[in-house]
């Protein structure tokens, strides 16, 4: 079904669009064109939404006059970026608390669409936005589809949990019209259902392989193992949790394709992508403004791992400014060897939740801490640290045959040398670890409550 996809493109989309009234055309053309703009105009461009979206919020939002008012700052005089700080950070408890109040004014949320997330907390927080905003973040993750190789028009398949399939005549006479689409569901990645994805693969010829980093891995090893070929993509995109370098590896083994690694969330979209250099991930700075916070709530620098703090420069109906995302990150001053002059940020490093501590106060990345593990010692095929408190941790693992009591020893070791030799450790060898409800899987717990 490869051939039809220049229709799809040149014909298809474009009727469909007139049809529709959707903007969606214009702002992937728009954005193309961006992408190549000087550091400066970019920089001016981001500061000239960010003013006016504070503004906005100020003028028309409830939520932020209360805010604003409280700390006594009027927007209209501040200088950006450098008074952003003024404003208060936008927390996940702030967006359950206050959802309603969250609603601008002129905007009723039975007429606007809602996402949801919650991930591994189990705390749904609900976002609202306009179909308009919707179809503008589809264009900033067309814009960086692309830089995989896939084309406009290819249909997609997706290594997801919960698939959300098209529901109502129009979105699947859409989706069918439009970009095909075929789901592996991450809930249950077995040797069966591995296989019949490989069927329908074929039927209908998918030329992007998008899905949770540690599912393709899962994946990846599956076609390995069971010498399944039928899948073959011409573009990868992993998303939605941190990809491991020794998952990395085996992916692109697989299926002989360079990952292009991608980061977002539910709250505001696209966050940032891999693009073909793969140094690096260059922010969607046409929707976004990023800031990196170390542990005194001050800027990070180039290199440093720092909370990510992101304002969502474009939905109104529920303006999302200085929001806490609970992920952290590392920034990166350097330009990019492919052209493209959107921001870089170095790496993502996982949720704040996901980052263990030790007795000193000092947090260890625990994806960071996982990897070094599976590389170091044989014998375990998947591993999850749950710290209960300081002095406490579980290790559930998942062990191959050459597993062995001196690799329990060499843990045990090296995590009472990182942690304190007082730190009590129980293993745990299950036969998997289950992913989350939302279909991710997560290395490392944190049970602590921050301070």
């Amino acid at each position: 079904m490869i051939h039809f996809s220049a229709i799809r493109r040149r014909i298809v989309e474009p009727a469909w669009a007139a049809w529709s009234a959707s903007p969606l055309l214009k702002y992937w053309h728009d954005l193309e064109r961006t992408q190549h703009l000087s550091p400066d105009e970019i920089h001016q461009r981001q500061m000239s939404k960010l003013a006016g979206i504070v503004r906005y919020a100020y003028e028309n939002n409830a939520y932020y006059r209360q805010r604003f008012d409280e700390v006594q700052i009027d927007p209209r005089g501040l200088r950006y970026p450098d008074d952003i700080d003024r404003i208060p950070l936008l927390t996940k408890t702030d967006i359950r608390q206050h959802r309603d109040l969250l609603i601008s004014n002129g905007y009723e949320k039975r007429g606007l669409m809602e996402a949801r997330t919650g991930g591994s907390t189990g705390k749904s927080v609900y976002v609202y936005f306009t179909e308009d905003c919707s179809e503008w973040r589809n264009a900033c993750a067309r814009r960086h589809d692309r830089w995989s190789g896939w084309e406009v028009g290819e249909p997609k398949a997706y290594v997801w949990g919960n698939p959300k399939y098209p529901t109502g005549l129009k979105n699947r006479l859409k989706t069918f019209l439009l970009s095909p689409v075929l789901y592996l569901d991450t809930m249950a990645i077995t040797k069966g259902s591995v296989r019949k994805f490989a069927r329908d693969w074929r039927k209908v010829g998918p030329t992007l392989l998008f899905g949770h980093a540690h599912s393709l891995y899962v994946l990846a090893k599956a076609v390995m193992e069971h010498g399944i070929d039928e899948i073959k993509p011409r573009a990868i995109i992993s998303s939605s949790m941190t990809l491991l370098p020794h998952e990395r590896i085996l992916i692109e083994r697989a299926f002989g394709l360079k990952v292009f690694d991608r980061y977002g969330c539910e709250e505001v979209g696209l966050i940032a992508s891999e693009c073909e250099v793969h140094e690096g991930l260059h922010i969607n700075a046409d929707n976004l403004y990023v800031e990196y916070l170390n542990a005194d709530g001050c800027r990070s620098t180039s290199g440093q791992y720092g909370k990510l703090i992101v304002t969502d420069l474009t939905n109104r109906a529920m303006p999302f400014i200085r929001y806490q995302i609970e992920d952290m990150a590392v920034p990166h001053d350097g330009a990019c060897p492919c052209g493209r002059t959107l921001p870089l940020m170095k790496e993502v490093s996982g949720r704040i939740a996901d980052f263990l501590v030790r007795r000193d106060g000092a947090r260890v990345a625990g994806i960071s801490l996982i990897e070094n593990t599976l590389t170091r010692y044989p014998g375990i095929e998947q591993m999850q640290i749950v710290q209960h408190d300081l002095d406490r941790m579980t290790l559930n693992i998942v062990r191959d045959g050459s597993f062995g009591e001196d690799v329990v020893r060499c843990l045990e070791t090296s995590l009472c040398d990182m942690f304190g030799s007082k730190l009590d450790i129980t293993f745990s060898f299950v036969k998997e670890i289950p992913p989350e409800p939302n279909g991710k899987y997560r290395f490392s717990i944190c049970r602590i409550r921050e301070s």
